[in-house]
């Protein structure tokens, strides 16, 4: 449903780009789906963009084929980065402030979902948490004062399936091992995420930094997201979308996070993507943000264990 989209009845889309010359942006999981299309988009542009993935071999893969659309002069690269392990987060960061003078946004994308028989991260966490939600927060406090300097963004990629679970965390039992579901507990790292974005707003307004901070949605995207650690059942139906045509393209699936990117004059308070039929596609737009994701006490609590759990003590 939209609540107000100011780019008219078609939405955001690409054509409201201007030249991002001297721009740089880092993606994670941009060798395939909404981020590589993200990558794309941006590269179309003269951007440089970082991408932050975890296969080398497809990283090299994607790479050829972007420097094959765009010209070998393309400002394109990886490092790699398994966002399910946090020192693997760790030595990525480390070699980006090594080697990325300014980040003009940082765009949360690499996500898994789905995994249809609990699993765990190298550091003990529920496989879909310790992804989408503490891989990323760690990494975001790594870089925060890279991009603070950079009067940088910070782009948060939820997801409709925010709304289809607990609404809540379950914090006595974060993975889940008495209950677990692997719709719920996607839908708890996708909530956590935006919980994240907001309680930093906060945060970064009472320290009176400058990094903005938004959040989008991709809506039904046909991407990779749904792999064989899915069950049978949920392949078949999101199969079944995508042969009916539900599923837009990976390419429009990217709009929401390019847009929160690089387009001026968004609000920050706000959750964008598509605004179509139950958001699965449509114009790109502001969507409904519900008031369960803005609950402060759940917000506050979640970011102290955040905190606790990737031991990362953000300085704001």
């Amino acid at each position: 449903m939209t609540i107000n989209n100011p780019f008219g009845p078609k939405g955001w889309t690409p054509e409201r780009l201007h030249s991002l010359v001297g721009k740089t942006y880092l993606i994670t999981g941009a060798n395939t789906g909404a981020g590589f299309q993200a990558t794309r988009l941006l590269l179309a542009k003269g951007a440089q963009v970082v991408m932050l993935n975890r296969n080398p071999a497809k990283s090299e893969a994607a790479i050829e084929q972007l420097k094959q659309e765009f010209g070998e002069q393309a400002l394109v690269s990886f490092i790699r980065m398994d966002l399910a392990s946090l020192e693997s987060i760790r030595e990525a960061a480390a070699q980006v402030l090594q080697t990325v003078p300014k980040i003009d946004a940082l765009m949360c994308n690499g996500a898994i979902a789905q995994v249809a028989q609990q699993q765990f991260t190298v550091d003990g966490f529920e496989s879909q948490l310790g992804v989408n939600h503490y891989g990323h927060f760690l990494l975001c406090g790594l870089l925060f004062d890279r991009i603070d300097e950079s009067n940088g963004r910070i782009v948060v990629v939820s997801s409709e399936g925010h709304k289809m679970g607990l609404r809540t965390m379950q914090f006595d039992d974060m993975n889940w091992d008495k209950n677990y579901h692997p719709n719920k507990v996607y839908s708890q790292s996708k909530l956590a995420q935006m919980m994240f974005a907001y309680e930093l707003q906060d945060k970064i307004q009472a320290a009176n930094k400058r990094v903005q901070v938004y959040v989008c949605h991709p809506g039904a995207s046909n991407t990779s997201l749904i792999r064989d650690s899915a069950s049978l059942m949920t392949r078949l139906s999101w199969g079944l979308m995508v042969k009916i045509g539900l599923a837009q393209t990976a390419e429009k699936g990217a709009y929401p996070e390019v847009m929160c990117a690089t387009e001026e004059n968004l609000k920050q308070r706000a959750y964008y993507g598509p605004t179509g039929l139950m958001n699965f596609g449509g114009p790109v737009g502001e969507a409904k943000l519900e008031s369960f994701v803005l609950d402060k006490a759940v917000l506050t609590k979640l970011w102290t264990l955040s905190e606790q759990q990737t031991s990362m003590q953000w300085s704001l």
